[in-house]
């Protein structure tokens, strides 16, 4: 989102997509840099940071903001959400489309960049607006917003045999209502040669009380395996809350699987990584990938270098068990796997 209407429109559909009487979380985030800091003890933003906070628009739902320390400026969950004047400072090989997505994109929203596997991008709207993310310039006015702009996209993945497996990724899937993500289940459902359908989302993160009985519900709604896989980058994010939204999740039979983004000042320290781990595999949900940060336009200050992370990856496995140890990989535009780090 890299235009302020751009961002303006992306938390109106977060906030539309909540309806009147659910997901009242979302509908009811910060989203002026002003009042989160108000509300967190610390000193009014500068004008460098409004302009950032300009070009990719602030959301922090209330349950995340409750978890930051107040008065704290560097509180790891904080930097994840806080615009800062180092947004401004982009320079290559920094680019608005880091992983080479608008080349792979086709019909609306629909991504294809690995064998057997097609990814919609669902929605434009998030549960919260993450400083470091990938797809912040990406252009959601040419995808999906409604389910009946996915027909193209389901045509799509129904003539192309190869295809066994639909990501719904976003913004983030699971902001969309209970009837229109399972109305999107149904339809993909239909289609006899796939096989599995993988969620990708922060939500049960940010927004744990999202995970209901009826999302699990459209989850397992159709003959179609669910694989849920949530983005989790700091031990602080995980409270009893997001344990328990998790558990359901676990309980109702749903594999959940967890990606860490490795970000510098916010889990680039042993200590920091293996809390994170150890407490997602307590919870039932297996540590997948660790991810070299993706070159944002935006997000260069949150890089670490390659050579610390491998450091960080062969610490870990000296500490933790293999089963906790994820995959630390770097995607890069135009190859067909993520690149292994180590």
């Amino acid at each position: 989102m890299g235009t302020l209407a751009s961002g303006t429109r992306q938390v109106g559909e977060a906030k539309a997509a909540a309806g009147p009487n659910r997901q009242a979380s979302i509908a009811d985030a910060v989203t002026d840099l002003g009042e989160l800091c108000r509300l967190l003890d610390l000193p009014p933003p500068t004008p460098p940071a409004c302009r950032a906070a300009e070009g990719f628009s602030l959301l922090v739902p209330r349950p995340y903001l409750g978890r930051i320390r107040r008065g704290d400026p560097r509180d790891p969950l904080l930097l994840q959400v806080l615009p800062r004047e180092e947004e401004l400072h982009v320079a290559p090989p920094f680019t608005t489309d880091p992983v080479g997505e608008h080349q792979a994109e086709g019909s609306c929203g629909l991504l294809r960049k690995y064998a057997n596997r097609a990814l919609m991008v669902t929605t434009a709207a998030c549960g919260v607006h993450c400083r470091f993310c990938f797809r912040r310039h990406f252009p959601y006015r040419d995808g999906p917003g409604r389910a009946g702009a996915w027909d193209r996209a389901l045509e799509e993945i129904a003539a192309d045999e190869s295809i066994r497996e639909v990501i719904l990724s976003g913004g983030d899937p699971l902001t969309l209502d209970d009837r229109t993500l399972a109305d999107l289940a149904g339809r993909l459902a239909e289609i006899p040669r796939l096989r599995r359908l993988r969620i990708h989302t922060r939500v049960p993160i940010v927004l744990p009380d999202r995970v209901t009985v009826g999302l699990l519900d459209c989850l397992r709604g159709t003959r179609l395996s669910p694989v849920v896989v949530v983005h989790a980058n700091h031990p602080g994010e995980i409270d009893r809350q997001v344990a328990a939204s998790l558990g359901r999740m676990v309980d109702g039979g749903i594999p959940v699987l967890a990606q860490t983004v490795l970000l510098k000042g916010v889990n680039d320290r042993l200590e920091v990584l293996a809390e994170l781990l150890e407490r997602l595999v307590d919870l039932r949900v297996m540590p997948y990938y660790v991810h070299q940060l993706d070159r944002v336009a935006g997000a260069a200050h949150f890089e670490v270098p390659e050579a610390a992370g491998r450091r960080l990856i062969e610490d870990l496995r000296a500490r933790l068990p293999g089963y906790a140890v994820p995959r630390y990989v770097r995607e890069v535009a135009g190859e067909s796997s993520k690149r292994l780090l180590a």
